[in-house]
């Protein structure tokens, strides 16, 4: 094969690396900032696979959206009336781009067709186009009931009581429903049935949402209120903070193999997958956190967790690569989302780690890692198409075993220069 990443073997590291944006902040904004009242500047957003298919999608629906030389992007606000009223949008596999557009475009009196890459139309969407469908939403299955693609077509959406969604799937369909119910002008109830799983990610698109004028009442993470005769109101300008899913990698890092400041995230982020510092504690590594930048060193041993990862689901994929050089079995809890993501993480994470010697059991929702006493080397790893993967796995390299990365350009979707920036703090 060669399309390949052959790593080798580095001993330490040492350095700042300062994180490309969020990709779901910025994908949250861009959709904001598109049907708000106003012009908004986006500070510093992401630009990669998942957040252009979303910037192409509102260039379909004739959003005025201009991309700076800095890299910043002028949006002026459609007030939720978008131009556009017959369009074909394809959105490769941005789970961030493809659900909230479904929820938005629902409400917008128009004839869309929302299609993307293979695996995006086997991700389900079934549990946010029935809870669309309770408010007269027009939405047609145009392949497989459940699954992308979907054709929208124009209805006279109605609220005769609380709009009920299962919680247990994927956030994402929350945080769409959310998004797009300023839009009907009504005070709106949503009900959420069964436990609600990535909490943190709700947050996100609580705290944005507020940013544009709009505040929703969370009652017991069961019931959110959306007021009425409300609009969003553009902020005018608007900073995307670091990933915090990217800074998982080089805080791993530096509890491999040296010290290492990540800086665009600290004690204010408003992402949950931060908390990947203090996961990173649990298994001793040193960590401190600052107002805008997290620092770690290396520790002689990391140890083995056993932890609930509901709130990271993300950056607990990390957890299960370190899991490799840890004393003991690492188990991660409360992570079935990972079977609905690019790919099925469970399994991929699974099959990936045993070809390095770990003993692996997994469940519906956990995987339990035993590391080999040596860790093998030179082992090719598949990435599955999940950029996840392929930025997880190339930390086995910082513990001075050399690792082949497949397909390593998946990581455009997210992170389209992390080999660079990884091989940046490389010490030599």
């Amino acid at each position: 094969m060669t399309n390949q990443k052959k790593l080798k073997a580095v001993q330490s590291v040492s350095g700042q690396v300062t994180l490309p944006g969020s990709k779901s902040i910025t994908n949250r904004i861009l959709l904001l900032s598109a049907i708000a009242d106003g012009a908004t500047t986006i500070i510093g957003p992401l630009v990669s696979d998942d957040t252009l298919h979303m910037i192409d999608a509102l260039k379909k629906l004739q959003v005025d959206l201009t991309q700076k030389d800095n890299g910043d992007i002028l949006i002026h606000g459609t007030r939720g009336n978008f131009k556009n009223k017959s369009a074909e949008i394809f959105l490769g596999n941005a789970g961030t781009a493809f659900r909230p557009l479904t929820a938005a475009l629902s409400f917008s009196k128009g004839q869309y067709t929302l299609s993307g890459l293979p695996r995006m139309h086997e991700r389900p969407i079934k549990d946010l186009v029935d809870a669309l469908l309770q408010l007269n939403a027009d939405i047609t299955y145009l392949d497989q009931e459940g699954y992308p693609p979907l054709k929208i077509s124009p209805s006279e959406i109605m609220i005769n009581g609380p709009i009920k969604i299962r919680g247990d799937i994927s956030s994402q369909f929350l945080t769409s429903l959310l998004m797009a119910m300023p839009l009907t002008k009504k005070e709106v109830v949503i009900e959420i049935e069964g436990d609600l799983i990535s909490k943190p990610y709700i947050d996100i698109t609580l705290n944005l949402m507020a940013r544009f004028g709009i505040h929703v009442k969370k009652i017991d993470w069961k019931h959110f209120v959306i007021p009425g005769s409300s609009s969003y109101v553009s902020p005018g300008e608007i900073f995307v903070e670091g990933d915090a899913s990217s800074a998982s990698y080089f805080l791993a890092a530096g509890a491999l193999a040296g010290d290492i400041e990540v800086k665009g995230i600290g004690r204010n982020s408003i992402q949950g997958d931060v908390k990947f510092a203090e996961a990173l504690v649990l298994m001793g590594a040193d960590i401190n956190i600052l107002e805008a930048s997290i620092q770690v060193t290396k520790v002689a041993a990391l140890q083995a967790i056993n932890l609930d990862c509901n709130h990271i689901p993300d950056a607990a994929m990390t957890l299960a690569v370190l899991a490799l050089f840890a004393k003991g079995t690492t188990k991660l809890l409360n992570i079935g989302s990972w079977r609905v993501k690019e790919t099925d993480r469970i399994k991929a994470m699974a099959t990936e780690l045993r070809k390095l010697g770990a003993a692996v059991t997994e469940g519906n929702d956990f995987i339990e890692i035993t590391p080999p006493l040596k860790v093998k080397e030179h082992v090719e790893i598949d990435t599955y198409d999940d950029h996840r993967m392929a930025m997880c796995f190339s930390l086995v390299s910082l513990r001075n075993i050399p690792i082949t990365i497949n397909d390593p350009g998946c990581v455009n979707k997210t992170f389209p220069t992390y080999f660079e920036v990884l091989e940046s703090i490389v010490k030599t």
